[in-house]
């Protein structure tokens, strides 16, 4: 037997699982092999197809229909979040632009949206500072983070998901660094496929801010690292549980 055969045999829990498929494959000496961890859109039956013959495995031999069966779930968790991933950082990439009419119909929304009963004077203007942004512009506090949190922000708002709150801003930025952080954690290490991560983050962010009644947005920082640790925790005991629940 191959080792990829003694991890479907061996890991019970899915996660563990598919991580030890895809440590196996992304370190195998057949280029082939490691190219189906990184590549997108790879067909399933293809490379699990591949796989056998690289393997010397027999498809059609009954004995090896559990591995068959392991090996396909493992792949569609391990390319779906090689096309997340993907997906995530294209939409990173796409800058603020205040050319462009579509984003700043975003950006006049998500005020309309925190401050219904009080008109933006001006596209610059210090009114943004009231929902957190820094500058007369938020333009330029969108830095790295991609346009995707100004619509993402508006839509929790308008389903009464997320609270207006002062401090919106900061926790856009904050949440899409949380984001990159535990994509990997979230779905990498027990497959949950969730897209709209950072809209739970965003959500789950709002309910602890208020729960902690903080004195004014000075402790923003303190509060933010509570929270980090709290998610980290949480996280591990997701693992903890799925991993009761098999025995």
């Amino acid at each position: 037997t191959c080792e990829l055969q003694r991890i479907c045999k061996s890991c019970n829990e899915i996660g563990d699982r598919t991580i030890a498929v895809e440590k196996s494959l992304g370190g195998s000496k057949t280029e082939t092999l490691r190219q189906i961890t990184t590549s997108l859109g790879v067909d399933i039956n293809d490379a699990v197809q591949h796989i056998t013959v690289v393997k010397k495995i027999n498809p059609d031999q009954s004995i090896n229909n559990e591995f068959i069966c392991h090996i396909s779930k493992c792949l569609v968790q391990i390319c779906s979040y090689t096309q997340l991933k993907d997906h995530v950082e294209s939409i990173r990439d796409t800058k603020y632009d205040s050319s462009n009419n579509e984003h700043e119909t975003m950006l006049i929304k998500l005020w309309d949206t925190l401050c219904p009963d009080t008109p933006l004077e001006d596209r610059i203007s210090k009114q943004w500072k009231e929902i957190g942004f820094q500058g007369l512009n938020p333009e330029t506090d969108f830095r790295g983070m991609g346009i995707h949190l100004t619509n993402m922000a508006h839509t929790l708002l308008i389903e009464d998901a997320l609270k207006p709150h002062f401090y919106f801003s900061n926790v856009s930025c904050t949440i899409d660094e949380f984001h990159e952080v535990y994509c990997e954690q979230i779905i990498k290490g027990s497959y949950i496929y969730h897209h709209p991560i950072s809209g739970y983050l965003m959500v789950e962010f709002d309910s602890f801010w208020i729960s902690e009644k903080p004195e004014n947005v000075l402790k923003f920082n303190e509060i933010k690292e509570r929270f980090r640790l709290k998610t980290l925790r949480n996280l591990k005991l997701v693992r903890v549980l799925r991993s009761f629940e098999l025995m």
